[in-house]
């Protein structure tokens, strides 16, 4: 809760947001789950010492009178693309604050992206920098890579690189 605390109050103090929004993965399987049974089924328990603290972090934002969200059957990344393409598209500037890779595929001209652990910025440029590939190409690389985090298994031997460069070759 006080790292979350910090992490919040240094966005806000900083960035000084016209809006903010806080997201919550809600506790119920997504959709995801019901086309892949295997979805993030190896991501190990949270730290013995987080779990009683989940009950606080919701009404926490809420005293700090910030709105925050959530939504059954989706994961806050959802509910945070939705509202990141909504706001682009009427005109705002948008901030995701997440360290999440999945999120890259929403960076635009009007949409960054916050990483608070990397105290890092990524626009275009720094996704493709990391993937070899531009924003609008990230689901195609992280298909062929995998990801282990939401145990995605991928194409086997294909690596970022690899990636990129049969992205670039066959679009």
């Amino acid at each position: 809760l006080y790292g979350f605390v910090n992490m919040l109050q240094k966005v806000v103090r900083e960035k000084k947001p016209d809006y903010l929004a806080v997201i919550f993965d809600a506790k119920e399987k997504t959709f995801r789950h019901e086309m892949y049974t295997e979805y993030k089924a190896n991501r190990s328990a949270p730290p013995e010492e987080l779990v009683p603290q989940f009950p606080y972090f919701e009404p926490l934002v809420q005293s700090f009178n910030i709105v925050s969200l959530k939504k059954p059957g989706f994961e806050a990344d959802d509910i945070i693309g939705t509202l990141a393409k909504q706001g682009e598209s009427s005109g705002f500037a948008v901030t995701i604050v997440s360290g999440d890779k999945d999120m890259m595929q929403l960076i635009s001209p009007n949409v960054c992206m916050l990483d608070t652990m990397k105290n890092k910025t990524f626009g275009i440029d720094g996704v493709i920098e990391k993937f070899g590939v531009p924003p609008e190409k990230v689901i195609e690389a992280m298909a062929l890579i995998g990801d282990s985090s939401d145990n995605i298994p991928g194409v086997k031997g294909i690596g970022p690189k690899n990636a990129a460069d049969l992205i670039k070759r066959f679009d």
